[in-house]
């Protein structure tokens, strides 16, 4: 008989571990999770939001195994004990690579923490382990980054992967709010697999679990309008984005050892040289302020993508805006965050006659009424903002016009030292 050890979960009550997994848990690489918070700066606005990803890895571990336990019971699938096995550690070490402050540093430029799962399971006491219990590092890999073609991977990454269940639920639990309330007990019942668009079996969902699916899109719309992307996390989330980028270009940290480090250990090492101040800043709560706040439907219909994925060309103007508003650079910060999959589906729906369709574009918009407000929905939740250390007014519709130009006109200006705001 299988002998298991039981961890008490504030959100899913028992987890079961059995030994192969325990030998897993205790390695240091999985350890050093439980000092990465999982909601980064969201703890200065919820302060039940320490929670960890130490504690979500053992969440989206329990789910894939209920999940197996689920579609084993319905004779939909029947796994083998190793990819029953691949699939259970894959949840467990999804998030491995995380850097710690959640997806900050991500925003700030450095490697996806995905690409760098494969240096934490490659190395070290992790990847003994995972050979030891005969699941090399590299069948685990394909699975966390998404591009496995197995028949369950969809469980890992995907639509309705396990990271979801638990982290929308999870959070919305910590942070005390009601947004993240998920029918996860009618999901887990509702999975099967189907044929896919290219004829290989997937991961698939039951009809008669679209309105559970539905709940789901509409607390993540509404945790990342209210938790995710709640101005005050936005600002701390802004300032330590610059911090660390600082600390990076001067020296003073290097991006390869961020991957390994902890919340604590990382701010620790960021104080020690506090150039910015930014460090301390955060440390005392002082954030930034709000000086432009603006929601994305006030603005024009299509906005660059650069505010959001060039860190380097935003910290310029960020600069450059603060000269020209009589700040000091360093003092000023652009947010305006994206996400454009925030509500995308993909994935067979098995309807009740036994016929399969595809949960993707127009057709889940068929089957669901949120797809077809999705993008209005995404539109709404993200705001335009400018937070700023000191006192300034900004000229409102000359942001708007800055963030609508494209990335080579921003770029121009600012090398040819033309006006990045005009009148």
């Amino acid at each position: 008989m299988t002998r298991f050890d039981v961890v008490r979960d504030p959100l899913w009550n028992n987890i079961r571990l059995d030994a192969d997994t325990l030998a897993i848990v205790d390695t240091p690489a999985l350890q050093r999770l439980r000092y990465v918070r999982q909601l980064g700066h969201a703890f200065l606005v919820y302060p039940g939001a320490t929670h960890s990803r130490f504690e979500h890895a053992l969440g989206a571990y329990h789910l894939a195994r209920r999940a197996l336990d689920e579609l084993e019971q319905a004779g939909d699938v029947r796994p083998d004990p190793a990819e029953r096995a691949r699939l259970k550690l894959a949840a467990l070490l999804h998030d491995i690579g995380h850097y710690p402050f959640s997806h900050a540093l991500e925003e700030a430029g450095l490697a996806r923490h995905e690409v760098l799962a494969g240096r934490h399971l490659a190395s070290g006491e992790l990847s003994a382990r995972l050979a030891a219990v005969g699941t090399p590092p590299d069948r685990l890999l394909p699975l966390i980054q998404g591009t496995a073609r197995d028949p369950l991977a969809g469980l890992i990454a995907g639509s309705l992967d396990v990271d979801k269940l638990d982290y929308l639920s999870r959070d919305a639990w910590m942070c005390g709010v009601p947004y993240g309330v998920i029918d996860v007990d009618r999901l887990l019942g509702s999975l099967t697999v189907a044929p896919g668009p290219d004829g290989r079996p997937t991961l698939a969902l039951h009809e008669k679990g679209l309105a559970a699916l539905e709940s789901l899109l509409f607390a993540k719309y509404q945790m990342y309008r209210n938790v995710y992307w709640h101005h005050a996390v936005r600002s701390a989330t802004a300032m330590f984005k610059r911090l660390v980028r600082r600390a990076i270009a001067g020296g003073r940290l290097a991006a390869d050892g961020v991957a390994f480090a902890t919340d604590d250990g990382l701010i620790h090492d960021l104080m020690r040289e506090d150039t910015t101040g930014l460090a301390h800043a955060l440390r005392e709560r002082r954030l930034a302020k709000r000086a432009l706040d603006l929601p994305a439907p006030e603005l024009a219909a299509e906005l660059a993508p650069w505010p959001s994925d060039d860190p380097a060309l935003l910290e310029r103007v960020e600069d450059q805006l603060a000269r020209d508003v009589g700040l000091a650079p360093g003092t000023l910060f652009l947010d305006l965050p994206a996400k454009a999959d925030m509500l995308a589906l993909d994935l067979p729906l098995v309807k009740r006659d036994g016929t399969v369709t595809q949960l993707a574009g127009t057709e889940a918009g068929a089957h669901l009424g949120l797809p077809r407000v999705a993008a209005e929905l995404y539109r709404s939740a993200r705001r335009l903002r400018v937070f700023v250390i000191g006192t300034a007014a900004l000229p409102a519709k000359a942001i708007v016009a800055l963030v609508s130009l494209p990335r080579a006109e921003v770029a121009a200006r600012l090398a040819d030292h033309r006006p990045l705001l005009r009148d």
